[in-house]
């Protein structure tokens, strides 16, 4: 579990961090004319973090219920 926290908050600092890099290199809105796309890079980031931490949640229940039902086909 604890290897999984860690992971979620290295991929949530580095998704932070390349939001950043992202964003700072978007020139003003008047001379932009390619549409939304930090704000299309900020949602595929945090929607990215957000699997990634419920998968770290979710991970030992997901383990647990497939060995239950294993448990029950082989018996």
């Amino acid at each position: 579990m604890k290897i999984a926290t860690t992971l979620t908050i290295l991929i949530f600092v580095c998704s932070s961090r390349l939001t950043a890099v992202v964003l700072r290199g978007v020139p003003p809105r008047q001379y932009r004319d390619r549409g939304d796309v930090p704000g299309w890079v900020m949602i595929t980031l945090m929607s990215a973090v957000l699997v990634a931490g419920l998968l770290a949640l979710a991970t030992p229940a997901l383990s647990d219920l497939f060995n239950q039902a294993m448990s029950k086909v082989g018996k």
